[in-house]
């Protein structure tokens, strides 16, 4: 690159000035950030201070935050309406050692956040977001799809929260892997009719929103590996590797009902990477047939009792309810 003068500039040089600018801004931004959650905090702490001197009743805390909000938001906006002063209480009561607030996060962040009621479950979704790097889009994301309660339906609560802390390294795919998973990130209707490889090519066009569903530790390897056994040839749908679990995770997309030949077709697959793919130092692959839905018996009957590797995980193109998801941990823990 040259100036007027016609004095040459390395692509080094200009690629070093573009990255201390752009690092500067970002660090700036999040500056910025962080000093307007540290504000809503003390202001929800001299909220709640106000209020204790004042009558210990509902009716009296919403009448003060009502005339606080007329008092200063002709002033300094709409950020400081009745709504987000009274998520400023609840931040500084959800949060209230200011040294717990993590300058990772911003307002929005917290946001969502605070409005989880349960401890556990609000620690988990900070541990993730906070390990993962998630932005507010992606957290809330996680939060509507039940990323918590779906961990839930094949792990214990502790286990769930010791991953989440890095207290320590998954031990098996039940860990990691999700059933259901929840694609609602495809726009796909649920009550279309579409191909294995329409939903394949989907999966790969939003590769990004597929591998923050699949969970931590995942990177895209292949799609439509191909397998030449002798003189016949097959096609893996897709193949990934989980750096925790270390280990290659070989998914088969099932737009049917889950059949016994697939989960056969899917231990062919996963045993020839083992025999053939995986280095000695690996753990054995892991095989999971991605299907519409699922006969549990079949799975059950089909596999080995010590079975650890293959797994077959049912897809849903919409967000779960609150209502659906409490109805499957129920039964999960009926089960149990």
């Amino acid at each position: 690159m040259k100036n007027k003068e016609g004095l040459q500039l390395s692509n080094k040089f200009v690629s070093d000035v573009r990255n201390i600018i752009a690092t500067s801004r970002n660090i700036a931004i999040r500056t910025v950030d962080f000093e307007r959650v540290l504000m809503y905090w003390k202001l929800g702490e001299r909220i709640f201070v106000e209020e204790q001197q004042g009558e210990e009743r509902a009716e009296y805390g919403s009448y003060l935050l009502r005339n606080l909000a007329t008092a200063i938001e002709p002033e300094f906006g709409s950020g400081f309406s009745y709504r987000q002063l009274a998520f400023c209480r609840q931040f500084y009561r959800t949060y209230p050692i200011v040294n717990a607030v993590r300058s990772q996060f911003n307002w929005s962040q917290y946001r969502l956040l605070i409005q989880i009621d349960n401890g556990d479950k609000r620690e988990y979704y900070e541990q993730e977001a906070l390990h993962n790097g998630w932005t507010g889009r992606e957290l809330e994301r996680q939060i509507n799809s039940g990323l918590y309660e779906r961990l839930l339906l094949s792990n214990d609560k502790q286990s769930v929260l010791e991953v989440a802390r890095r207290e320590r390294i998954p031990e098996n795919p039940a860990e990691i892997i999700k059933d259901p998973m929840v694609l609602e990130f495809l726009g796909l209707q649920r009550d279309s009719s579409y191909y294995e490889k329409d939903l394949e090519s989907a999966l790969i066009n939003n590769l990004q929103a597929f591998l923050l569903e699949l969970g931590n530790g995942f990177s895209f390897v292949a799609r439509q590996k191909r397998i030449l056994l002798e003189d016949d040839e097959f096609f893996v749908d897709l193949v990934f590797y989980n750096r925790l679990l270390r280990c290659f995770v070989i998914i088969e997309i099932k737009t049917h009902k889950l059949t016994h030949e697939d989960m056969g077709q899917l231990q062919m697959y996963v045993n020839y990477y083992d025999r053939k793919e995986k280095l000695p130092d690996e753990n054995p692959t892991i095989g999971i047939l991605l299907c519409a839905d699922k006969n549990d018996a079949i799975v059950k009957y089909t596999l080995p009792e010590n079975n650890m590797t293959i797994m077959a995980s049912k897809y849903q193109l919409y967000l779960p309810s609150e209502k659906q998801l409490l109805t499957e941990l129920r039964r999960e823990l009926k089960n149990y």
